[in-house]
């Protein structure tokens, strides 16, 4: 490895750390950290690799992250840089020492220090998964979260899609939503793996989207989510924690993330998230009625508790984060809005009966029960938005002086005053709350209309998830999320011109919501769709796709995005190998393979072409698996440092979308 190598080498240029065979002293070196040495700290110091890796920046202070450095060295003991011994030993450490250093033991998340990447090509694919211990393997990750050289960059508007020329970078709606000026503007959808997606945007959007919405696979067993491993929930939730980490780094210090999960992992990923975003980030769990108890699903309700509902994890990134409290429709009328204000001004007010007003305005034919008023009659409904201000109920407060004053003279309307300024209207002590105040944006009828609200709380009953298949125009398998749903979602937690990330797009909902409310949209996705994928929606609601919430929104087409790949290197062997019609066209792509691909570091090329005829007598079905198992799957991609490599061929429109994304001169 060369961060161990390198740090040999910086801890050789002092003699007292050597043996006479030029060995080092690996246990004068781990006495001398563990009592904060400062001639050690001084040769870390001096190595911009080392003290990068080793030291922490603290209020402008430079700190010796002594627990890494000593736990690096001491698996460097034993472990003989093999992550295999490292994984036969995870699992029983207490305070980051192996059992066989403590009398104690304590059970941990055996791959809590590890990068999954999770590159499955395919919904249905299952592979043995490549996990990076974090202190064995920082050179590999390094290269691992690199970014990528982007490719196949195209543009799609009304006119259909079109060769890429250049990001936008609107200076005038930066300014809005106070990002640096050349920030890019664009809508973008990303296709490739999305750990690698996500660590290739943080150059360019790192502390700029608003908000993040993902729906990750819940790791039921019937999802994507089907990697091998014994450790189902470990392997999740290591899956997540290295995206949610980097997640947070794009996010702005006011923005949110809400997380789409249900009651297999939601109470691990809340554990996980208490710890990346903290505890006093927390904001709730959103329950979503997303299904009837009805049909097959109540076949065994004689067993289990039926599933009716789905969560969704909400945390900020900073206290300064603020939300836009949302609203759903008041079905009945509120019964304590039974008075009405009667009067010109302050001198002449008087409460008088609703009822009483209704039967005046010839609203009503008979006098009713208050609670009895129906506010779908088209008539009450113009009376009561009409009369807003003046249709009012009464209500306790905490104002001692208003309450004073209001008992002074009993039965007389008190506007109270406070440094000139009124703090509204009270009566025998009690505050008079006008409807105005309950009047709010709802969604009704496929429209955002003022109307009677009630504030949306922890548990959204109000959403169908029943007819939502075709919303887009794309049929999407499994769990495609309303519009209405994101809508709410987007509304909660951005304004206007604001950044919406979503790293696992699927069907791409979030996107088709966040154009149609005028929101930049990001979206990051590895897996192919097909004609159902959210390239295809997208392009659908640029040419005014009226489904969802198109109605509410008033769209009407328009606008544009443009499209990104991570380039691939590995990948495109896979793609061979996953078309070859025969073994003759197998064995050709094999003989490129020995030259230009990664293969995995325990391949013996020698031994593989030695029993090549083996391989040959094998169906053609295993010969492919057999190829693909032989490429290393965490060199699928090319990292930007690559760039004027000739080995990698990159054309010279890559180079340009590449050089436009990361801002780098020619």
């Amino acid at each position: 490895m060369k961060l161990y190598d390198t740090l040999v080498a910086q801890l050789k240029n002092e003699n007292n750390y050597v043996t006479d065979d030029g060995e080092l002293k690996k246990w004068v070196v781990l006495s001398k950290a563990q009592n904060f040495d400062a001639r050690l700290i001084e040769l870390l110091l001096e190595n911009p690799i080392l003290k990068e890796k080793f030291f922490i920046e603290v209020s402008g202070a430079v700190c010796f992250n002594q627990n890494l450095f000593i736990q690096f060295m001491e698996q460097k003991n034993y472990l003989n840089d093999s992550y295999t011994q490292y994984k036969n030993k995870v699992g029983l450490t207490i305070g980051g020492k192996y059992m066989k250093q403590r009398n104690e033991v304590e059970l941990v998340w055996p791959f809590k220090d590890c990068v999954l990447e999770g590159g499955q090509s395919r919904e249905e694919d299952k592979r043995e998964e490549i996990f990076f211990n974090e202190t064995l393997a920082q050179d590999e990750i390094t290269q691992l979260l690199d970014p990528k050289i982007l490719t196949n960059a195209k543009v799609y508007d009304k006119e259909g899609e079109h060769a890429f020329s250049g990001f936008g970078r609107d200076a005038t709606v930066n300014k809005k939503r106070s990002l640096p000026e050349d920030t890019i503007t664009d809508n973008l959808i990303i296709k490739g793996n999305n750990l690698l997606a996500l660590h290739s945007l943080k150059t360019e959007f790192a502390g700029k989207v608003k908000l993040i919405y993902i729906d990750p696979p819940f790791n039921t067993g019937n999802d994507s989510f089907q990697y091998n491993d014994s450790f189902n929930h470990s392997t999740w939730l290591t899956f997540m924690r290295n995206r949610l980490y980097v997640a947070k780094e794009l996010l702005k210090d006011d923005g949110v993330i809400f997380i789409n999960v249900d009651a297999i992992e939601e109470a691990y990923l809340k554990v996980l998230c208490d710890e990346i975003f903290k505890v006093e980030n927390f904001l709730n769990v959103i329950a979503v009625k997303s299904s009837t108890p009805s049909g097959t699903k109540t076949a065994h309700k004689g067993k289990t508790i039926i599933k009716q509902k789905d969560l969704i994890l909400v945390y900020r990134k900073t206290s300064s984060a603020k939300l836009n409290p949302q609203f759903s429709v008041r079905e009945k009328w509120d019964k304590h809005y039974s008075r009405y204000l009667k009067g010109d001004d302050t001198s002449n007010f008087k409460l008088v009966s609703l009822v009483d007003i209704l039967l005046e305005e010839e609203i009503i034919t008979s006098k009713i029960n208050v609670a009895a008023l129906d506010i779908d009659n088209l008539k009450f409904k113009k009376f009561y938005l009409k009369n807003s201000e003046r249709i009012c109920r009464l209500q306790s407060h905490k104002n001692k002086e208003a309450d004073r004053q209001s008992r002074i003279q009993i039965d007389k309307i008190h506007e109270h005053f406070k440094d000139g300024v009124t703090q509204g209207l009270y009566y025998n002590g009690q505050v008079i709350t006008p409807l105005k105040q309950s009047i709010k944006k709802v969604y009704k009828n496929q429209k955002f209309v003022n109307d009677l609200g009630m504030l949306l709380c922890d548990f959204w009953w109000d959403l169908d998830f029943q007819n939502t298949q075709n919303e887009g125009g794309v049929s999407f398998p499994t769990a495609k999320k309303p519009e209405l749903l994101l809508s709410r979602i987007i509304e909660l937690g951005s304004d206007k011109n604001d950044i919406v990330l979503d790293f696992q797009l699927g069907s791409g909902t979030t996107n088709a919501v966040s154009m149609k409310s005028n929101r930049q949209f990001i979206g990051i996705e590895q897996l192919n769709y097909g004609q159902n994928d959210s390239i295809k929606r997208m392009q659908n609601v640029v040419n005014g796709d009226q489904s969802g919430v198109s109605k509410a929104y008033e769209w009407k087409g328009g606008g544009s995005f443009t499209h990104l790949e991570l380039k691939k290197y590995n990948q495109t062997f896979i793609d061979q190998i996953e078309e070859a019609k025969d073994s003759e066209d197998l064995l050709t792509i094999w003989e490129q393979m020995k030259i230009k691909s990664f293969l995995n570091y325990n391949v013996d090329l020698q031994n593989q072409d030695d029993h090549i005829e083996e391989l040959k007598s094998l169906d053609l079905k295993l010969q492919k698996e057999h190829l693909i198992e032989l490429l290393d799957k965490n060199q699928l991609y090319v990292n930007l440092s690559s760039m004027n490599d000739k080995d990698y061929a990159i054309s010279e429109d890559e180079k340009k979308a590449t050089q436009d994304f990361y801002q780098i001169s020619k």
